[in-house]
């Protein structure tokens, strides 16, 4: 097993916080601060003559990502947020007023605002009623597969086989999964997987990433078009000055220049990542989140979670409390939500446990 007092000593702000709020924000580790700071030296350095190197760097990224959700790495995309992803599917399928969108209840906004911005209906169903909300109006389905306020996490194997025998397009918002929990994305194969990269996969807010499968590939127009759309963009001294001719891989959405100080970040912590292996840290997160589950015995019971929501009276008053003892949590909807990565230990439960006892 690793060292987790030496892995948990890369994120040197909780030496000053007890943090169990990942699902909020994730921490820096030093490692990516000073993949950023190489970069920006590199930059001093060589003045930018190198700026086509940065792109086989995000190449590499790209095989790292794939790597960490059983991807190929022409799957990968960047983008600035997941719902930049979500808008060029949107924008893709070309919803109309007549067209329905299918979600669960009590989703992200994301994916709520979105189809209603696009004129679509947005209809939203318990899981268990899934299956049976579909219509011949159905256009999308368009979930998270771990809830942001009360953890539950989607049967993404079962909805994506009937999304697929019917014919409909999956989008996923993993941002509450990737980085925490393992995922396949070769085996429950969505149409879309979209991670927000600054929460559990621990890289600086501004950056995100999708999995955006061939078939849906094949028909899902870019929604930007730049100097990057066309295949041979890499000839820098005589651009293509016609009609650009797109890439087959994930990359062909991406139109422009990539933020790459944040990607070097992420680069870091995805390193991190497989260094340490998706399931270890699965196992460590979840174990975590059982420890800190016993504390609330009113706590919703999503054991496969690394979301812990409880129903406590004044939820944000609560949290601001703790806050001020410096402990980390928040409050979503009337529940205290409580998070935990694989750099918690059982010390930051312990001052939660006692903390909760001094502010009941």
């Amino acid at each position: 097993m690793p060292d987790w007092d030496s892995i948990r000593a890369l994120y040197p702000a909780l030496g000053r916080w007890t943090f169990l709020n990942t699902a909020t924000f994730g921490q820096l580790s030093t490692r990516s601060e000073q993949a950023v700071l190489d970069h920006f030296a590199r930059r001093r350095e060589l003045a930018c003559a190198d700026f086509l190197d940065w792109f086989d760097d995000h190449d590499r990224l790209r095989g790292k990502l794939a790597r960490l959700i059983h991807a190929a790495a022409d799957d990968i995309a960047f983008f600035p947020n997941a719902s930049t992803a979500l808008g060029v599917l949107v924008h893709g399928l070309g919803l109309s007023p007549d067209d329905e969108v299918l979600t669960l209840g009590h989703e992200f906004p994301n994916q709520i605002y979105a189809p209603l911005f696009a004129g679509a209906r947005l209809v939203e169903a318990p899981p268990e009623r899934l299956p049976e909300s579909f219509t011949p109006r159905t256009r999308l389905v368009a979930i998270s597969s771990v809830n942001y306020t009360n953890g539950y996490r989607a049967p993404l194997g079962e909805i994506a086989a009937e999304c697929r025998r019917r014919g409909i397009p999956l989008y996923v918002d993993g941002t509450q999964h990737a980085g925490a929990l393992e995922f396949d994305f070769g085996r429950i194969a969505p149409d879309m997987f979209a991670v927000n990269c600054y929460k559990w996969m621990l890289a600086p807010n501004g950056i995100a990433f999708a999995a955006v499968h061939a078939r849906l590939r094949e028909r899902l127009k870019p929604l930007a078009i730049g100097w990057r759309s066309h295949h041979d963009w890499r000839n820098v001294s005589a651009l293509w000055h016609g009609k650009p001719e797109l890439k087959e891989s994930a990359e062909k959405y991406e139109g422009g220049m990539l933020p790459s100080a944040l990607l070097y970040a992420l680069e870091a912590s995805v390193d991190l990542m497989l260094e340490l292996g998706p399931p270890v840290i699965e196992q460590r997160v979840l174990e975590l989140a059982r420890h800190a589950r016993r504390l609330f015995p009113q706590a919703l019971p999503f054991e496969d979670s690394p979301i812990i929501a409880a129903p406590v009276p004044d939820a944000a008053g609560a949290a601001a409390r703790l806050k001020e003892r410096r402990i980390l949590v928040s409050a979503r909807h009337g529940l205290l939500r409580v998070s935990t990565h694989f750099y918690n230990n059982e010390a930051d439960i312990a001052r939660l446990a006692e903390a909760m006892e001094g502010t009941a």
